[in-house]
This record gives C-alpha cells, structure tokens and sequence, in this order.
C-alpha cells in the first residue's frame, strides 16, 4: 500500500481535487459536529467541574441518538450516491423521505425517554448525586432538539453524497456559532454563579441552535435541487424501502453495538470516581476534534466510491480505494502527532483537579497512538466497504471486538483485578489496534466492489 505513495496514481489531480472539495467541508462539518456536542462540555467547566463531568454523562444520551442518525444517514448516503452516479434525482428525493420518515421515529422515542426519565438515564453513567442532578435538568430540555435534529442530519447526508458538502459545512458552522454566543451569554452574563441556571440555559441555547439548523434545511429544500417530501406508497417506494433497509440494518446494528459499547465504557470510567470521568471528559473532547480531517476523508472517499461503482466504473473504484487508504494512514499519523502538540495548550486551557490533570496527561498520549488506527478503519470499514455495500462486516466485527473482548477486559480491570484507572483506559482503547489488520485483510479482498443500483429512472 506504501508503493501508492509513490506512484502515478498520486498525480491524478482531477481525483484529489474532487476529493479535497469533499473532504475540507466534510472534515470542516466534522468538526463543528464535534465542537456543537463538547462547546457545552468546556464552556460549563469555567462554572464548575460538576457541571462539566454531568454534562458530558448526559451527552452520552445524545451520542447513542446520534449513532441511530448516522446508521439511518449512512443508508441514505450509500444509495444517494450511487444514483448519483446514474443523475437519477428523483430516486435519490425517494431515498431522503425514506430516511426523514424513520429517522423520525427514532427521535419521538429518545424525546420521550430523555423528557419522562432523565435521572434513570443518568443513573446508567454514575452514582454521583450532583451528577444526576446537574445531567437530569441539562437532558430535559436538551431532548427538544432531537426532535428536529434527524431529518436535518438526513437532508445532509443526501446533499454529501451530491458532493454538496460546503453548503452543509456553512449551515453547521452558523449554528455552531450562534451556540457558542447563547452558551456565553448564558455562563458568563446571565447565570456566572448558578450552576443550575447556566446548565438549563446551555441546553436552550443548544436546542434553539439546532431548531435554526432544521429551518436552514427546509429553506434550502424549497430552492433546491431535492426536496424534503413525505414518503409515496407505491411500489417503486417499496423496493427502495427494501434496499435501504438492507444496507442500512447492518450499518445501523454496527453503530449500535460499537456505539453502545462505547457508552458503558464511559459508565465504567464513570463508576471509579469522579476525577477519571472529568479527564475522560476532555480527553474524548481532544480526541475527537484531532481526527475529523480522518473522518472528512472516509465520507469524502465514500461518496466518490459510491459514485463511481454506481456509475459501473469498478476498477476506477478500486484504484482509487487504494489511493484513500493510503491517505488515511498519512493522516491518522498526523493527527496522533496533533494530539501531543495541543497537548499543553489544552491543560492551559481547561481547569482540573491535580489528580484528573494526572489522568488527562496519560490519556492524551494513549490518544496519540489511538489516532493511527482509528483513522485506518473509519476510511476502510466505516467509509469505502459501505460505499459498496459490504456492510454487515463492520457489524460483526465490533461485535466481537467490543464485547467479547474489549468490555470484559475493561470490567475486570477495573472493578475485579483494580488495575490502575490509566491502565483501564488504555485496555479500553485497544478496540482499533485489534480491528485494524482485520480490516486491511478485508479490503485487500475486494468484496466490496458492488453497484447496488436498480434501473428505476423509469419508473418514477
């Protein structure tokens, strides 16, 4: 694979530069997805500690939502691009009301559970009862966002796969904004000295962000190319209803069983004391923000994958499958080398006890490494094997990897053979070391180079 660093390939300048078109506003959106889940994490670490740590608890509610957004929005990317491929527009506006209407009642439900029973939800991730407090309040009014929150998160999937991303890039980033000037007003003028206060206006202010990000959606449907309509009942419907369904059921168990193995790793850190969740708090924060570049290039190369396979140009696909992969590697490097830069700047930053100083210092090196093949298996499982549709394999594989190993291993070293907290947290982050040659093995044998498109144009 190194050899593609150093061959023609790599002076495919119409490629790389739709690739960087992609993959800046991609990374950029990436980034704001990360900022707009953590800006409410650090900027209520300047009230107290508490509310940080019972925020960040209660954003775990949010990132199990959010995993539900990105199976369903992965399902609708994969077949939106491959029309693509094809210009077939109308199939691809059948494919986003698919999406909108399921997406739909995944956010009722969350709505409804986060509203009636925040403090069970809470108590999942810690037994701390300021934690509970704080979290409970922040998880009620938060949930008013979900409401609206997926069928955005659908309409941006679909123009992604348009190669639109810039447009979803400048919504974002206006919300981002207008968040962190409500989250400002709110700490550092209205509410400095009551943490409960600030903390239920934090969540207005991140609700109302996303209610301004829906409405941008809807303007841009009404002017657009796609528009956001409800679902037909016909049988053209009905066959791409059974496409994305088939596509999208083993992404979405994927991302459920990664995502939720994700979380009870946090309800782990949560239960050994307060000091660990509040490092693992702003480590998570770091190590998120380090990699979007890596996450911009697996959707940026999914979508081009998808386009060209859709197109039937499969051995282009798999030229420039090799040349993604490459990248990731380059880029996963650098943003282990990233990690440790920052490093100083974030503890000048951020306010913590010494003993969570202590712990935030071995967890940023431990992200640091992290990082390499963490990237390698976003572009490979989570980006150019479900641009094909090979997607149960990613599926199986965090199966295995996460709860057969990973969270029994975190269980016993921390509450039966009371291992060190650091040594717990690098036992938990050994899921991408162990998944990454078995996903360079995977894609070496090309089996996710499939045009999964019907002839439907006429139909419509």
């Amino acid at each position: 694979m190194w050899r593609n660093l150093l061959s023609s390939n790599y002076l495919d300048k119409n490629f790389n530069q739709q690739l960087i078109r992609l993959v800046i506003p991609i990374a950029l959106q990436n980034l704001i997805s990360a900022l707009a889940v953590t800006v409410d994490v650090v900027m209520l670490g300047f009230i107290n500690q508490s509310a940080m740590s019972a925020v960040s608890l209660a954003g775990q509610v949010t990132f199990v939502l959010t995993l539900f957004y990105m199976g369903l929005a992965s399902g609708v990317g994969i077949l939106t691009a491959q029309y693509w491929g094809k210009q077939d527009l109308k199939t691809i506006e059948r494919v986003l009301s698919i999406g909108c209407m399921y997406t739909s009642v995944v956010s009722l439900i969350f709505f409804g559970i986060s509203m009636l029973m925040p403090d069970v939800l809470m108590g999942l991730f810690t037994n701390d009862e300021d934690l509970i407090s704080y979290g409970s309040q922040f998880l009620q009014v938060l949930s008013f966002s979900y409401l609206v929150g997926g069928i955005s998160q659908m309409y941006f999937s679909v123009i992604r796969s348009m190669e639109n991303a810039r447009l979803s890039a400048w919504i974002s980033s206006m919300c981002l904004i207008l968040n962190i000037l409500f989250n400002a007003l709110s700490i550092f003028i209205l509410y400095p000295d009551d943490p409960d206060k600030a903390i239920v206006a934090v969540a207005v202010s991140t609700a109302l962000a996303r209610f301004i990000e829906f409405g941008s959606c809807i303007v841009h449907s009404v002017k657009g190319k796609i528009k956001l309509k409800f679902p037909k009942r016909d049988k053209v419907q009905r066959n791409l209803q059974r496409d994305y369904l088939k596509y999208t059921f083993p992404i979405q168990g994927n991302y459920i069983v990664w995502g939720c193995a994700i979380t009870a790793t946090a309800a782990i850190i949560g239960h050994i004391n307060a000091d660990m969740v509040a490092a693992n708090s702003v480590a998570s924060v770091v190590k998120n923000l380090v990699i979007v570049l890596c996450g911009g290039i697996a959707s940026g190369g999914s979508v081009l994958i998808g386009k060209y396979l859709g197109n039937g140009q499969i051995e282009i696909a798999k030229k420039y499958g090799n040349i993604i992969t490459s990248y990731s590697i380059i880029f996963g490097i650098l943003a282990g080398i990233m990690t440790l830069l920052i490093k100083p700047l974030v503890f000048q930053v951020i306010s913590l006890d010494e003993q969570a100083q202590h712990y935030l210092n071995g967890m940023l090196f431990i992200c640091a490494y992290y990082c390499i093949p963490k990237s390698i298996n976003s572009v490979t499982i989570g980006g150019i094997f479900v641009a094909g549709g090979d997607s149960k394999f990613g599926f199986w594989c965090d199966t295995i990897v996460m709860w057969i190993i990973i969270l029994p291993l975190g269980y016993l070293s921390a509450f039966v053979w009371q291992l060190p907290p650091i040594a717990v947290f690098a036992i938990i982050c050994l899921d991408e070391v162990i998944k990454e040659p078995i996903a360079l093995i995977r894609y070496r044998r090309f089996k996710w180079l499939n045009n999964i498109t019907r002839d439907l144009s006429t139909q419509n």
